[in-house]
């Protein structure tokens, strides 16, 4: 009988159809070392995976090698899954791999650490490129939520420090799926309404997972990209986002996000007050030295007694003096201007005062009525006037154009 030889190419063809149609090698996961870790120029990552009894090649291609959070080195421990075949040119199996995460460290943590080191080289976080904020805003933005306390302590903060600003809401949702559209979709909706002077854009405090939407890299180019100064406030003092880095300033709590934004009404009244004593003691440094002055005018004209002179010199000292009073009196008048203008304005946006012009406060469950779809009918409604309250039923909702 004669024998059959079969060629290397026949055999290694019928191993590599038996391992593809093996149901148990389609997904396969493992754990192992990784070793003589090469990244092609195409983006593929070739290595060996081990542990301490065996190896087996893998082949990771760059389609999937994309999604890879972290930068793989040897040494490191791995998590990896995709199906196991046989490498025809050198009849070896391998493991091609669909995923990898690293042992050991959070896989948003990786993704965090490897967007900021790829945004610190493009540059998204030089000082150079940042805005600085206004001395005294008329408007502020806040792109958050409608219903998180950050807007309420905007708001109440913004209220006590500096009366004048005027706050507008850009809700968006700050956590979970499409939060990072809705946070880029408000920043650019601020900046072509170009209604703010400043933007705050941020969220109460929570774990990374909560807060991950401001670590997104387009959330990053939005806040680089504003014409508007932004100012990031986003979690507790101790958390830190891209969008900190990014943003013109960054402050450790809305609340002091507010306080940036802002100056202090009281602070202004006491720097006038600190003017005022300032501009006393320079007329009095003035008068002094006239009358110095006149004293020693008075003492030569004792000495040389020549009466026209001394007659001219009196007229001349009582043109200066009439000139220096109306000089004194200018100026005291131009800064108590000033002062009054101040302190109008204050009054002027007190909510008592405004009240007295017919405005007032509406307010469901404690929470202050900005937008008609925060009431429904059947609810409560209390009205807040000057002299007291007023509580109604709501039995009609009317929106506008519908």
């Amino acid at each position: 009988m004669e024998e059959r030889y079969l060629t290397v190419t026949a055999l290694t063809k019928y191993i590599k159809y038996k391992f593809d149609h093996d149901y148990h090698l389609e997904e396969v996961l493992l754990e192992g070392e990784i070793s003589n870790f090469k990244r092609h120029s195409r983006g593929h990552f070739y290595f060996t995976l081990k542990d301490e009894n065996a190896a087996i090649s893998a082949t990771m291609f760059s389609s999937f090698a994309r999604s890879v959070a972290f930068e793989p080195s040897d040494g490191m421990k791995v998590f990896v899954k995709g199906n196991v075949t046989v490498y025809e040119a050198t009849g070896t199996y391998q493991i091609n791999i669909k995923e990898m995460k690293s042992d050991g460290v959070g896989d948003l943590f990786l993704a965090y650490q490897k967007l900021k080191e790829e945004l610190s080289k493009q540059g998204y976080f030089n000082a150079d490129h940042k805005k600085s904020l206004p001395r005294f805003p008329k408007t502020i933005g806040v792109v958050t939520s409608p219903t998180g306390a950050v807007i309420r302590d905007i708001i109440n903060t913004t209220a006590r420090r500096y009366p004048f600003t005027k706050i507008i809401l850009y809700p968006a949702q700050v956590q979970g799926d499409g939060a990072k559209e809705e946070i880029v979709r408000q920043i650019e909706r601020a900046n072509e309404q170009n209604l703010c002077d400043v933007l705050i854009v941020g969220r109460g405090g929570g774990s990374i997972e909560d807060l991950w939407a401001f670590n997104e890299k387009i959330v990053a180019m939005a806040i680089y990209n504003s014409k508007i100064p932004i100012i990031s406030a986003v979690g507790h003092e101790v958390d830190f986002t891209i969008a900190d880095f990014v943003a013109d300033v960054r402050a450790a709590t809305p609340t002091a996000a507010a306080e940036l934004a802002t100056p202090s009404l009281e602070l202004l009244k006491g720097n006038v007050g600190y003017y005022l004593d300032i501009l006393q003691k320079h007329m009095e440094a003035i008068f002094s030295g006239i009358r110095l002055k006149l004293a020693n005018l008075d003492k030569r004209i004792e000495s040389g007694n020549p009466l026209e002179t001394l007659k001219h010199k009196k007229q001349l000292v009582e043109e200066r003096t009439k000139r220096l009073h109306l000089l004194i009196q200018r100026i005291l008048e131009l800064k108590k201007g000033q002062y009054q203008v101040l302190v109008s304005k204050a009054s002027a946006l007190n909510p008592f005062s405004i009240m007295d012009k017919g405005y007032s406060l509406n307010r469901i469950d404690g929470k202050i009525v900005v937008d008609v779809e925060q009431v429904q009918v059947g609810q409560t409604l209390e009205t807040v006037l000057k002299n007291g309250k007023i509580k109604s039923i709501i039995t009609e909702v009317q929106h506008d154009g519908k």
